[in-house]
């Protein structure tokens, strides 16, 4: 089938999780963002129309400019697992689930397709054409790593049925990915749903808080509950297998447990978020994690053995697991490892975009490799403080990076807002709370006082590029803060606030050409202390999403513990 080029497609990730769009004009990437930076409702997954509404006016043009919406779930694909209820109806352990399970599928496969429908309605003059999730995956992670050719292991939870890949990835000419699907697991062998499973069960929020538990598990012992996971989590030749014993198979509707009584009577019972966290959690997160790790890796040497590449893009949600990330790297299977910052489903709207807009034999692509700073900046914002009157606004006289590097070597904590929202759920310097790892204490104030959360939350460095090796042992750039880092005896000694208990820490590496202010920032902290290391984490409190306009900024330093926000210039103080 011939197809023209379209100029204009808008790239969505909607209805599900992380909600976000991406819009590419002739090939290049205008923006990027998260409908939650700026609805201030975390992980929303409703249509994006705040994050659409921005990038249609960045571009100066009209919904009927758009040529073709690119949606990151293609819903008749869904159909395939309703075939595999005769097989699952001769087990005894999937037997009961077999037919709940394939009537989920089918009718979120409806959905998909309505959904689609909808689409078209907003956009009368645009086709809407639906992609395949995991190839919206590994097309925004291969196309964000700018190489010429890699290995592309995407783990989630579900894409329509599959929940792991391996791809070759070359570039046909620059700008121009081709993608050739080498291997895919489907679901129910899913490592996303098994990780989430467990999340819920130790009491934080599945989807949204795996997180807090890779964080936990650094607490615990995983010998406690290796053998059960490595049952539970078998792996094959080919990759692995859950359970289903253990893991009772997904059924696409509420009411259906995600860990069966077995494994409830082998752990512990479900942990209400507001109970304290005793050993057994700790073992059993240490546990999930190990197997996670080895899972990890026996997928990295399989896309190498498949593939040949010397080096690996990883997207999907388990992707965001900067712990196995590093075990990748450190097992040096490939010279190189790269995670794009939007690794989970948000991402998926520019993937979604690219492949739509290749598919029609469009302009090479643009703006994507190596990008990170893509939403909404706010220059020159008016700043009305009447909404929070322990609020004042304060000169800020000579050089802005040397007063931020003033009051961080002096023991505030404090807020950056500047120019364009970061992709991903990390902050990278745009939308940050910085504080100076050497102050005794400050790992404490921080979860205690600004972010509200759990005691044994880690927080993240962020290090000059140049300076990287004299603190960590990872041998490569981390320009998204997505691995998980040994460090050296030097870091030890000057900034263990910054080392976790495991020994490692989840380093951004910073250069001048990447975010050329807080470069400047790190050198002048370097100048007062002796140290280019600054602790770096996203400005927002827990439960809310990262900072995405200056009054959310605004009411975070009003409501946590922070000292101090400079916002596009002005130095807020309370």
């Amino acid at each position: 089938m011939t197809t023209s080029p379209l100029s204009v497609v808008l790239g969505l990730c909607s209805y599900t999780h992380d909600s976000a769009a991406a819009l590419l004009v002739s090939g290049e990437l205008i923006g990027f963002v998260e409908e939650e930076r700026l609805s201030q409702i975390k992980h929303t997954g409703d249509y994006p129309h705040h994050a659409v509404r921005w990038l249609l006016r960045e571009a100066g043009i009209t919904a009927a400019d758009v040529d073709a919406v690119a949606y990151n779930f293609h819903g008749p694909r869904y159909l395939a697992a309703v075939p595999d209820a005769a097989r699952l109806l001769c087990s005894a352990e999937t037997r009961e689930r077999a037919l709940p399970r394939a009537a989920g599928f089918a009718k979120v496969a409806l959905r998909a397709v309505r959904r689609t429908q909808a689409l078209g309605r907003m956009f009368p003059g645009a086709r809407v054409r639906s992609v395949l999730h995991h190839r919206t995956h590994q097309m925004y992670a291969f196309a964000a790593s700018g190489w010429d050719s890699a290995a592309v292991l995407i783990v989630d939870s579900l894409g329509e049925t599959q929940t792991t890949t391996v791809t070759a990835a070359r570039q046909r000419a620059r700008g121009r990915p081709e993608l050739r699907t080498l291997h895919a697991l489907h679901d129910p062998a899913s490592l996303g749903y098994a990780y989430g499973a467990v999340t819920e069960h130790l009491g934080w929020r599945r989807g949204d808080e795996e997180g807090t538990v890779m964080a936990l598990a650094a607490l615990g012992d995983p010998v406690r509950f290796r053998d059960l996971f490595t049952w539970a989590i078998r792996l094959t030749p080919d990759g692995f297998t859950l359970d289903p014993a253990l893991f009772p198979i997904r059924v696409l509707s509420s009411g259906y447990p995600r860990l069966s009584s077995r494994f409830v009577a082998r752990t512990c019972p479900p942990r209400d978020p507001h109970a304290p966290v005793e050993q057994v959690h700790r073992d059993l997160a240490a546990a999930l994690q190990e197997r996670t790790d080895v899972v990890m890796l026996h997928l990295a040497r399989r896309a190498q053995a498949l593939t040949r590449s010397r080096r690996l893009c990883v997207g999907g949600g388990v992707a965001t697991n900067c712990v196995s990330i590093g075990r990748i790297i450190d097992a040096g299977i490939f010279e190189e490892v790269f995670v794009p910052p939007a690794p989970g489903d948000a991402g998926t709207a520019i993937g979604a975009a690219a492949a739509v807009h290749l598919d029609a034999g469009g302009r090479p692509l643009s703006g994507i490799a190596g990008a990170c700073y893509l939403g909404p900046s706010f220059p020159d914002p008016e700043l009305d403080l009447s909404p929070w009157p322990t609020l004042t606004l304060k000169h800020v006289p000579g050089d802005l990076a040397e007063h931020l590097a003033e009051q961080l070597a002096s023991g505030r904590i404090a807020g950056l807002f500047q120019g364009r929202v970061e992709a991903g759920p990390r902050a990278l310097g745009n939308r940050s709370i910085l504080a100076s790892p050497l102050n005794e204490g400050v790992v404490e104030r921080l979860n205690a006082t600004v972010k509200f959360r759990e005691p044994f939350r880690p927080f993240a460095p962020m290090v000059l590029a140049d300076h990287a090796a004299d603190y960590f042992t990872l041998d490569q750039d981390a320009p998204f803060m997505s691995m998980a880092s040994g460090v050296t005896d030097l870091a030890r000694a000057r900034i263990p606030a910054i080392v976790h208990a495991n020994g490692t820490a989840r380093l951004q590496t910073v250069t001048k050409d990447q975010n050329p202010f807080m470069h400047a920032v790190l050198e002048a902290f370097a100048r007062r202390t002796g140290v280019p290391v600054l602790i770096n984490t996203s400005l927002n409190v827990k439960g809310k999403p990262i900072c995405g306009t200056p009054r959310m900024a605004l009411e975070c330093l009003a409501v946590s513990g922070l000292d101090a926000l400079l916002l596009e210039g002005r130095w807020v103080t309370k």
